[in-house]
């Protein structure tokens, strides 16, 4: 009897977790709240046996929630895709209770739709990424309210801007007859002189942090790639072995066009609106160097653009290439995959996972048995 598995949803907040589980028949066993640690939730759970499926919305502090309910308690937990299981529900009503049941009955069904749990080293490297990203935009508000100040006075200077003579020409007094100008510029450049030395200690620290990273140490090696770049890719792709296609990749980086098919019609839209924003913008970056610089995408862009293909087009088109171009390179066994105690995880589309290696190629439908595991497909 307590060798049958239990289905938990867990709805879970800062202080607090809503607990519900119920069996195969889709009988409840219990729902209640208990306060946010894993033991508490054991306890809930405990009696009703080892073999435990559990999911959770994935959200801020979840990860690591997850992370010690499986290794504590040797549970499977999945992180659920937050917008799309928000899409399942059925009643515009909302309570923890029924939140907490839908995961549960999702888990049951096998249609969770699950992301991916990055290990710990991973999800460190992207609160550094985004801490960088951020000082970034903050320095370059502080630029465009400086050049805001300066339209709005009808200053010009003739020199090219953010240079040395630039500087020292905004610098001059005999230049800017306001004294309340003068000042606010000099807080501009105060601001702007601060957030570059937070950059550079941020850029430092992600350094070190991937200092023995082989997979970091690849990806410099492509032409182009700078370390901020490689960084990022790192931190947000994680591993790329546990994309399928280099089509899943690029639909994860959001630099595909997304698929509008209708009667029997199939055509494309703009690109993938989902996705990180900053996991696009270096991709978008990197696809701007290599049209400058590396002859075989020149050659690309040359012959799009032969074709009346704007500039935005050839700059998506050139980072869509690259990015599968790049899973293909770095598929070699180049690095130790960190493990962490799930199952294995792989994409099936953005935001979505199969979660067994190995899976062969005719184990399409649900719940085929393999000499792997079981194959579980996802809802699209």
């Amino acid at each position: 009897m307590l060798n049958l598995p239990v289905y938990v949803g867990l709805d879970y907040h800062t202080h607090t977790i809503q607990v519900f589980v119920m069996d195969q028949q889709r009988k409840i066993l219990t729902n209640q709240s208990v306060g946010n640690d894993p033991a508490a939730v054991f306890r809930v759970v405990a009696p009703f046996g080892p073999n435990v499926h559990a999911a959770i919305e994935a959200s801020t502090g979840v990860a690591d929630f997850a992370e010690r309910l499986i290794a504590r308690y040797r549970w499977q937990v999945f992180l659920a895709h937050p917008g799309y299981v928000s899409r399942m529900k059925q009643t515009p009503d909302k309570s923890d209770w029924t939140d907490a049941k839908l995961l549960a009955d999702l888990t049951r069904a096998g249609y969770i739709p699950r992301v991916w749990l990055a290990p710990k080293y991973i999800r460190e490297l992207r609160e550094l990424v985004r801490y960088r990203h951020g000082l970034v935009e903050q320095r370059t508000q502080a630029k465009l309210r400086l050049r805001a100040n300066l339209r709005h006075h009808r200053i010009n200077c003739p020199h090219s801007p953010w240079t040395i003579p630039w500087k020292k020409w905004l610098s001059d007094k005999k230049n800017i007859s306001s004294s309340t100008l003068q000042f606010l510029l000099q807080e501009h450049f105060d601001t702007i002189e601060y957030f570059d030395k937070k950059i550079a200690t941020a850029t430092e620290r992600m350094t070190t942090h991937v200092a023995d990273d082989a997979v970091v140490k690849k990806l410099l090696q492509q032409p182009g790639i700078g370390i901020i770049t490689a960084i990022t890719l790192r931190a947000m792709i994680g591993h790329f072995n546990r994309f399928r296609t280099s089509k899943q990749l690029a639909h994860f980086c959001a630099v595909c066009p997304r698929n509008d098919s209708t009667g029997g019609k199939t055509t494309t839209g703009g690109l993938i609106k989902a996705g990180d924003e900053i996991l696009r913008q270096v991709l978008i970056e990197a696809a701007h160097r290599l049209r400058r610089y590396d002859p075989h995408w020149q050659e690309m862009s040359k012959r799009l653009q032969e074709k009346g293909k704007k500039t935005c087009v050839i700059i998506a088109a050139i980072a869509n290439r690259w990015i599968r171009k790049l899973f293909h390179e770095m598929q070699e066994p180049t690095q130790k995959r960190e493990t962490t105690p799930t199952s294995d995880v792989r994409f099936l589309r953005h935001g979505q996972e199969s979660t067994l290696t190995n899976i062969p190629a005719d184990a399409k439908t649900k719940g085929l048995e393999t000499s792997e595991g079981t194959v579980h497909n996802v809802l699209p």
